[in-house]
């Protein structure tokens, strides 16, 4: 299998030659491969315990083909890992898990250590129709979010904000159909149906079933000032959503908001867990009491008009009703809900960042929970040339000996080199 793999990105690198015409020599084609090879290098130190070091080579391919009004999008992820991480009971079967209407992931490779994975996480058909309208079918992501950092209103495609390894966040398998209404407006309504809640052929709640409204917005009654704002309305796997966000600039700062109440419609929630480990006796004990909660945040952001481009952003998030989690390596590593961006009421965040020389760029960020729970983390980023990156990544995840994090405090350090195609 591991052959067969290798004969493909020699493959996917030949498709990339021929999709890259030269401006004003080559005609436009319709259509275009681009992608990415990585390697990712991680070491994971816990305060107590063996360290686990890790190796990943990840290869991705997106294609694209357009005729006349109609669109054809594909991305399809390959992952070879190998290290401590691959040896734990269970991890493989996480790494392949696809919460989708239709499973498009697979391993082909759990062995020792050894983990291949492969997975399309994008696969959709657009159509646009009658001037301003487009329907849009098949797995592709669901982009409401108005803030860059937590987004209360990405109902359909929340993510860990400490992921490193995938920029382009998961996609879920639906139907959306928009209408443009002018400049910067547009009224949208997407259905999403996943794969059934069970755990062991147990059913854990009802159907994965998420739709919604949106009304993307850039005047406000008549009037243009430079904003633009949003509502949404709809109904997720366990709650009754509706809420709003905006995006503008307030003296030279970007300043961003969203707000989202979730009204339950199910007294009872199943926790995040690695459904291979667990068995029917022990459901129970991942089962929470739903009650209303309202998340929202607000986030600034700065750039300064100097050589280094310094840049500087902070964000507060409020969760009126968190649910309790036990572990710090799930919340960190499973996926989370837009009702799930973090386990306290508050949570604050802070980045700075600036340019080292032209071609190098060093942030460091920060966020604090209010049970007393910290992560501290710095990335160093340097262009080897057009296509080539190289980032070294720091993680600190810590607090009181109380705090979440604290009671399993670990440092992460990861190593990337990137060629994109």
């Amino acid at each position: 299998m591991l052959t067969a793999t290798l004969c493909l990105w020699a493959a996917v690198l030949s498709l990339a030659a021929l999709a890259s015409p030269i401006p004003g020599v080559t005609p436009e084609q319709p259509w275009q491969v681009k992608g990415y090879v990585s390697y990712l290098g991680s070491v994971i130190a816990p305060a107590e315990g063996e360290q686990l070091w890790d190796s990943l080579l990840h290869n991705r391919i997106d294609a694209e083909y357009r005729w006349q009004s109609l669109r054809v999008n594909v991305g399809l992820r390959n992952r070879l890992m190998v290290g401590d991480s691959g040896r734990l009971p269970g991890y493989g079967d996480l790494l392949a898990w696809d919460p989708g209407y239709w499973d498009l992931s697979a391993n082909w490779l759990d062995s020792d250590g050894w983990i291949g994975n492969s997975q399309l996480d994008r696969a959709y058909l657009s159509w646009q129709f009658a001037d301003n309208w487009e329907l849009v079918a098949g797995r592709f992501r669901v982009n409401w979010a108005m803030s860059t950092l937590w987004n209360p209103n990405d109902i359909f495609n929340a993510y860990s904000i400490y992921d490193v390894d995938y920029a382009e966040r998961r996609g879920v398998d639906a139907l959306k159909l928009s209408r443009q209404l002018g400049y910067a407006s547009q009224l949208e309504f997407v259905y999403s149906q996943g794969a059934d809640s069970a755990i062991n052929d147990v059913s854990i709640g009802p159907t994965n079933r998420q739709y919604a409204g949106r009304y993307l917005g850039h005047n406000f009654f008549g009037y243009d000032f430079g904003w633009d704002w949003q509502l949404i309305l709809g109904e997720t796997r366990d709650d009754r959503v509706f809420g709003g966000g905006f995006a503008g600039d307030i003296w030279g700062a970007g300043l961003r908001g969203e707000v989202t109440h979730f009204d339950p419609i199910n007294t009872s929630y199943v926790a995040p867990v690695d459904a291979q480990s667990r068995t029917t006796q022990s459901l129970a004990s991942a089962t929470q009491i739903l009650e209303a909660s309202t998340v929202a945040t607000l986030e600034m952001d700065y750039s300064f008009a100097t050589d280094a481009n310094w840049r500087m952003l902070g964000a507060a998030l409020y969760i009126s009703s968190p649910l309790s989690v036990d572990s710090a390596l799930l919340y960190l590593n499973l996926p989370l809900s837009a009702r799930t961006l973090s386990f306290t009421t508050w949570t604050y965040y802070l980045d700075l960042g600036f340019d080292l020389t032209p071609l190098s760029r060093l942030s460091a960020n920060a966020s604090y929970y209010d049970d007393d729970s910290f992560f501290v983390g710095l990335t160093y980023q340097y262009s080897l040339a057009d296509d080539w990156q190289l980032s070294l990544i720091a993680q600190r995840f810590d607090g009181s000996n109380a705090s979440l994090f604290g009671q399993s405090a670990s440092t992460l350090g990861y190593l990337q080199l990137m060629w994109s195609f």
